[in-house]
């Protein structure tokens, strides 16, 4: 019998992006709560533990704050970049279309480089929630 374990921990922060080819609403500037809840697939050490929630925090969050009520911006979005430029706002240029799915794409490479450094650590999954109803979601896994 093989037991697989996966152990979770959700993170917000506010931020905002605009979708400049978007036909409706989304190409205007909006923002969002975002959540993203980060879970870890793998062994537990001889304690019985796969990694510390505590310990989780730490390589997140540093991630997390840099998108932490900031502006994303695609950088080929020269309006924007424009604007930005000439303020005072918090802003990080990208170098893809700030949706969901890309975003979470973005935070599964950053993440993934952080946490396959465990031994016992075999898998990553994200899901990335923009609205109470819709989410983005994404994982990777140990090369085989």
């Amino acid at each position: 019998m093989t037991r697989t374990l996966r152990i979770a921990r959700e993170f917000h922060w506010e931020m905002g992006h605009r979708l400049p080819f978007h036909l409706s609403g989304c190409a205007n500037i909006h923002g969002h709560s975002y959540k993203l809840w980060v879970e870890i697939e793998g062994h537990c050490d001889a304690n019985g533990m796969m990694i510390d929630y505590g310990e989780m925090k730490q390589l997140v969050m540093p991630v997390i704050d840099e998108f932490d009520h900031c502006f994303l911006c695609d950088e080929n979005d020269d309006v924007m970049l424009r604007f930005l430029k000439t303020t005072n706002f918090k802003f990080k240029v990208v170098s893809f279309t700030t949706t969901a799915e890309n975003l979470v794409f973005h935070f599964l490479d950053r993440l993934w480089e952080l946490f396959s450094v465990f031994p016992q650590i075999s898998g990553l999954r994200l899901r990335l929630q923009e609205t109470d109803i819709s989410y983005a979601e994404a994982g990777r896994t140990r090369e085989q």
